[in-house]
């Protein structure tokens, strides 16, 4: 207590006050710093945690892949994550609220809408797979276990129940004909999917499908319907209860045969592919998706903290618990895979996988093996569930408080729930074409191209704005306002030049190594590729569009002119409430007003809504600072 009440004299309290109201009374902020860490841990933590960044490890080196990613948690992951939190924070704004800033970016935060919206629908979709493979898996026997099934073709060859003769012989076929297929691959694409043959033949809709999206829906609406006054609730459940599956599933994974192969394989160093250049794009690449940077999530959820909270810190724990999280995650998966591939008889790289390969095909039939195998299946998928909510909950969040704050008023800012309730419905409604038969092309596609190379041009652009446009001395000295402490040196260099400059090389080596997207042995036709690009151009697009709009509404004579004052920071751009904005945010008081906010603390509702009333807070320049300083 003593440490906060310190803190709150460093960044401005006055010695006499009882203490500064660090709260958004209109807006509203998180129960406490747990809620806001937990909520973020949840975002960042997700599904690519556990189907993605294993794959990549034992792809790229094993042990050996850890050295870069590491190297590029630290040089651009962590500092990255802190401009994103520090940014949000600060202004106590949306995506869209914050580019006040600099008035001419804001279609980045419009870009950032755009991704969040994409994401969201197809997210939501991989969290109703996973619904529907939990309430399936309440049953004695998993339906994928045996190829006895209507659905099942000659090809099936299951695992259970076999001779040592019989295992020799599914080795053979791993390794010869390569014409097996397990009961858990036709499971999904005969009987979940009913896949049809081309991303054009959408087929019927899937209507299990259908209902569990609904009630992934309906889930993450109730979770929401308070804005973070519910959701910092729920996470302390959704956030921390995978880790306590992923320990289960660990404990049962390295006490079965075959788990060391399998995690040897896992972590094994192979030194040479470390002077690959993709090992290191890769490491890259996996750092900056997984942690959420240019979605918009972190602006938003930052932007629900108090003001002089240390997100420093927080950016600091959340980071490395979600790159400890991809790590520990390997463990449980590769220990199942090299139980899976040791009662096989077959080479390790035969049964790995990624994405939903590895949830709904490979880690399922390997829980097959497993005694009481619907136990550990109702686990692993609940836990699937649990991952994606976490990130669909800031997904949606994001969208919902870009809207309020960009409208503004106190109408839409009671009716918040209605507002979610509208993106709910809407994220629904352009999710039904994804349960269809040709659902999981379409599900790829956006996966693949919608959150790609724009994510990355997209926080290239919000560094070079606030770094150069904005001006690093101007940011520096707004975070040691708000935390009272300048930004530690070795993040001062990254943000200006270290950060920059690893984005940029991600953005070359994704068009570099960029290759056509395919689904197993189905090759997109190329009217479905340049749908996929146009996705991705579509929030790109949004920084040009406005950026002209913008100077061509903007004061000036010659177009230099327009640039400046396109460019220069808005007269409202600063903290939100009125009793943190100090020195060059400093408002110019009446009298009169100056005596309502010095009884402030006392009444702080009465005193705002008197003080609002009486005389509104003015800036120097004679506008009102923001909608939480009209309080």
């Amino acid at each position: 207590m003593a440490d906060k009440c310190s803190e709150g004299l460093l960044n401005g309290a006055v010695p006499g006050e009882r203490g500064k109201q660090d709260k958004s009374i209109k807006r509203g902020n998180w129960g406490n710093q747990i809620e806001f860490v937990l909520t973020s841990v949840g975002y960042a933590v997700g599904l690519g945690n556990v189907w993605r960044f294993p794959y990549l490890c034992y792809r790229n080196g094993g042990g050996a892949f850890m050295f870069p990613y590491f190297i590029m948690l630290v040089f651009c992951g962590i500092p990255l994550f802190f401009m994103e939190l520090s940014f949000g924070q600060f202004a106590s704004q949306g995506c869209l609220g914050v580019w006040r800033v600099s008035p001419m970016f804001k279609g980045v935060g419009y870009g950032m809408m755009v991704v969040s919206t994409y994401i969201g629908i197809y997210y939501n979709v991989v969290i109703c797979i996973a619904f529907y493979y939990f309430f399936v898996s309440m049953t004695r026997v998993l339906p994928w276990a045996y190829c006895s099934n209507t659905w099942n073709t000659a090809d099936c060859m299951g695992v259970l129940n076999l001779s040592s003769r019989a295992a020799l012989n599914i080795s053979h076929f791993f390794n010869a004909t390569q014409k097996r297929t397990s009961p858990s691959e036709e499971y999904w694409r005969r009987y979940v999917l009913k896949l049809s043959d081309d991303i054009g033949n959408l087929g019927e809709v899937r209507l299990p499908l259908l209902g569990c999206l609904g009630v992934s829906w309906v889930v993450v609406f109730l979770c929401l319907i308070k804005g973070v006054k519910s959701s910092g609730k729920v996470v302390y459940f959704t956030a921390t209860f995978p880790y306590v599956v992923l320990t289960i599933l660990f404990v049962r994974g390295i006490t079965l045969e075959g788990a060391l192969t399998g995690i040897t394989y896992y972590l094994t160093p192979q030194w040479d592919k470390i002077l690959n250049a993709k090992v290191w794009g890769d490491a890259a690449s996996q750092i900056f998706y997984s942690l959420g940077c240019a979605w918009g999530g972190l602006i938003t959820m930052a932007s629900y903290n108090k003001f002089h909270n240390n997100c420093y810190r927080d950016s600091i724990i959340i980071s490395i618990t979600n790159c400890a999280t991809s790590v520990y995650a390997g463990f449980v998966i590769f220990s199942i895979l090299g139980f899976m591939a040791s009662h096989l008889g077959v080479d390790i790289s035969k049964v790995a996988d990624h994405g939903p390969g590895l949830a709904f095909v490979a880690y399922p039939e390997a829980l097959t093996l497993l005694p009481i195998s619907p136990l550990w299946s109702i686990l692993f998928f609940f836990m699937l569930i649990l991952l994606g909510l976490g990130t669909q909950f800031c997904l949606l969040e994001t969208l919902v408080t870009a809207i309020v704050d960009e409208v503004g008023n106190e109408w839409i800012i009671r009716r918040k729930t209605f507002v979610t309730l509208g993106v709910a419905v809407a994220g629904f409604l352009l999710g039904v074409p994804l349960t269809t038969q040709a659902g999981i092309y379409w599900l790829l596609l956006m996966d693949n191209y919608a959150a790609s190379f724009s994510l990355v041009i997209i926080s290239c652009i919000m560094c070079v704005a606030i770094m150069y446009i904005y001006g690093h001395r101007n940011y520096f000295k707004d975070i040691e306002m708000m935390l009272g402490f300048p930004p530690p040196l070795f993040f001062q260099i990254c943000w200006r030049f270290i950060s920059p400059a690893i984005i940029f090389f991600i953005l070359i080596f994704t068009v570099i190594q960029y290759q056509p997207i395919s689904y197993n042995d189905y090759v997109y036709p190329t009217w479905a590729i340049s749908i996929g690009f146009l996705m991705a151009l579509s929030s790109v697009i949004c920084i040009p569009i406005y950026a002209i709009y913008k100077v061509c509404c903007s004061e000036g004579g010659t177009l230099l002119e327009r640039l400046k004052n396109a460019t220069k920071a808005s007269k409202d751009w600063g903290p939100a409430l009125a009793e943190h904005r100090s020195g060059r945010y400093a408002p110019a008081f009446s009298p009169s007003t100056e005596s309502h906010l010095e009884v402030q603390p006392l009444q702080p509702e009465k005193g705002r809504s008197e003080a609002a009333a009486a005389s509104p807070v003015q800036g120097s320049n004679g506008s009102a600072h923001s909608q939480d300083s009209r309080l």
